[in-house]
């Protein structure tokens, strides 16, 4: 962490197909090694894959998918005496989407379809309907949480 100011938040231009900014941070973190026209190739090709399977504009499915994996609640660990607790706290809006964003590419790649545009259709679908790896990562992390509850007086 920076001790002489806060880091200022880069503006991230919004997408050029869709023109929203939630699809263009997707598309960043999908990239790897600065291959930006391959991630969007990838983005893209996974909304025509949904489109052919649900029926549903890949947009809303995509929307519907990071609201349903965005954990509200999450734990820290705190040290207190000589003993760590893990601590449930709130988690901000951005750290919220930026996890949800997280944990759906990382399931997406961990799957074993042909493409990755095919593991990543798949993933969102699952992540819409509620159901999933994604999913089960959240409802980890809403346990974990509620576990911890008797802990929360020591947040800071």
């Amino acid at each position: 962490m920076s001790r002489r100011k806060r880091a200022v938040k880069r503006e991230i231009l919004p997408d050029p197909k869709y023109g929203d900014i939630l699809v263009s941070k997707f598309i960043n973190s999908i990239m790897k090694q600065g291959k930006k026209s391959t991630a969007e190739g990838i983005f893209y090709d996974s909304f025509d894959i949904i489109a052919k399977r649900t029926k549903l504009n890949g947009i809303d499915v995509f929307r519907k998918a990071i609201d349903n994996a965005r954990p509200p609640v999450e734990v820290k660990s705190r040290r207190v005496g000589g003993s760590t607790y893990q601590v449930p706290v709130e988690v901000r809006g951005s750290r919220q989407q930026a996890l949800a964003i997280r944990w759906i590419l990382s399931y997406a790649r961990a799957r074993q379809e042909t493409t990755m545009a095919a593991n990543l259709a798949s993933e969102l679908i699952a992540a819409a309907n509620g159901e999933g790896s994604t999913i089960k990562k959240r409802e980890d992390t809403l346990k974990m949480a509620e576990a911890n509850r008797a802990f929360a007086h020591f947040r800071w």
